[in-house]
This record gives C-alpha cells, sequence and structure tokens, in this order.
C-alpha cells in the first residue's frame, strides 16, 4: 500500500514551500467509527482542521497534538461564521504553505457546501481535493433499520434539502412526489409541515409512511415513526431537535422488523 505518498506532501514541515493544500473531508453522519482510512490519515497529519459542530468530538480526538483547530459552528441555528469568512481561512492558511483539512458532517458534496468551497479554491488557484465521507443520507436510515430500496416497495429514492437559502423553494415536490418511492429529507425539520402538504398536494397519501431520525448512528439515535397525517403530533408530544434527518415511503415499515437487528455499542 504504497499509494499514500502525495498525501502529506505538503505537510508544514517543508519551510520553503509556498503553496499548500486543503482537503475536503467528510466526517460521515455521527459514529466515528465510520470515518474512512483516508479521512483519518490527513486529520492525523495536518497542519489546520477547520471543522463544524456535527463532527464528532471523538473525530477531533484524532487530530495531531501541533496541529490547529478552528471551530466554524454552527450554533444552534446561527452560524458561528459565515460561509465567506471560512473559505477566506481555507485559502489563507494554503497561502502559507499550510496543509488544510476542512472537516465537515456527512459528506462535502451533498448538502454541505463542499461545493461552493470547492469553486472559491479553485479561483484563488489553491490546490485542493476532496476525500468524501458516508453520507447521513443513506447511513442514517440504515442504522434505523431503513432501506432506501427494496424490491417490493422502492425502486427510486430521492435526496432533498429541507431547508433552502432562497426566499423561494426551487424544489418541485408535486412533481417528485408523482414519481419517487422514497424521500430522504435533509435539514426539513422546521419546514415540515409545508413539506408535508406539498406532497400531499402532489398526489402522496396521508397514510404514507414517515420517520424521523433524530442524532443518527450515535448513541443518542431516536426514530419516530407515524404518517403524514400525525407525524406534527407524534413530534409535539415528543420533543425533537436536530440534526434530524426525515425518510419518507413505503420503506419506512421495514423499521419496526429491521432495527431489532441494529447494534449501536460498536465496543461491545
Amino acid at each position: 500500500m504504497g499509494k499514500d505518498r502525495n498525501l502529506f506532501q505538503f505537510r508544514s514541515n517543508n519551510k520553503n514551500r509556498k503553496s499548500g493544500k486543503v482537503f475536503l473531508v467528510g466526517a460521515g453522519p455521527g459514529d466515528p467509527e465510520l470515518l474512512t482510512i483516508k479521512a483519518l490519515k490527513v486529520i492525523k497529519n495536518c497542519d489546520i482542521i477547520i471543522y463544524d459542530a456535527l463532527v464528532n468530538s471523538e473525530i477531533i480526538n484524532h487530530v495531531g497534538i501541533d496541529t490547529e483547530k478552528i471551530f466554524v459552528g454552527p450554533l444552534g441555528h446561527k452560524l458561528k461564521m459565515k460561509q465567506k469568512e471560512i473559505e477566506l481561512i481555507m485559502i489563507d492558511h494554503a497561502n502559507n504553505g499550510k496543509c488544510v483539512v476542512r472537516l465537515k458532517g456527512g459528506d462535502p458534496f451533498i448538502f454541505g457546501r463542499g461545493g461552493e468551497e470547492a469553486e472559491a479554491l479553485s479561483e484563488a488557484g489553491i490546490e485542493w481535493e476532496i476525500i468524501p465521507g458516508v453520507s447521513a443520507g443513506h447511513a442514517v436510515p440504515a442504522y434505523a433499520g431503513i432501506p432506501l430500496t427494496h424490491r417490493d416497495y422502492s425502486s427510486s429514492v430521492a435526496f432533498v434539502t429541507g431547508h433552502e437559502c432562497k426566499n423561494k423553494s426551487t424544489v418541485q415536490w408535486k412533481e417528485l412526489a408523482q414519481i419517487v418511492d422514497t424521500f430522504v429529507i435533509f435539514m426539513g425539520l422546521k419546514n415540515l409541515s409545508s413539506t408535508i402538504e406539498k406532497l400531499i398536494n402532489g398526489g402522496l397519501q396521508p397514510s404514507t409512511p414517515i420517520a424521523v431520525i433524530e442524532s443518527g448512528t450515535t448513541f443518542d439515535q431516536q426514530v419516530k415513526v407515524a404518517t403524514l397525517e400525525t407525524i406534527i403530533h407524534v413530534l409535539k408530544q415528543n420533543s425533537t431537535h436536530s440534526p434530524a434527518l426525515i425518510v419518507i415511503g413505503k420503506v419506512v415499515n421495514l423499521h419496526s422488523k429491521l432495527s431489532k437487528k441494529i447494534k449501536y455499542n460498536l465496543n461491545e
């Protein structure tokens, strides 16, 4: 396995280096053991690590003792640092010859703003590399005993954001409701009522199963299963907080059968 040769060639012990490199790294959905081997290697060997609140603290414990840690939020519903500021920090450190890891929950290119950051780095002439992470989109339902596809229930899956920056949503909920078997909604808790209304107006039955999975793949994971017409009442009766992933479709019915087979204590 002599393939690691270029991963750390930008390590800052080369004092004459003029430019560094940025690794856009996915930390996975929460369970620290879902971190990839390649991600762990760069985390242990970088000069600077810039990380989000969704990154498990156990992963940060692997950071080298000489590595500078920069936390960029978000805290609650308020970003600690604006996106443009994060991009400038990456660019500045790379221009100073540093090996920078931009670490974020899940996968950087799936609702993680990784594409925006890659654009900013490219425009600034900074060398960068993507290290994909295990996405919450499929890992969280899996830990809840919900397969996103199943020959009897689902042949199509849509990954959709429930929170957009624009004032007006560009998601074609009505059209999606007519052609997609399984919906996986990121950041959808706040707007869940309006999302359900749009899906029902698009043709989904009010009896369609839905699961809201809080803190997925962690020891704090909570799964609430109901139907589109009852889920809001269930959530009001049982407090639910972000991060939460939402799954809608017939595959949700498999939760009661398959979740009992999953062990959450991986240290047993």
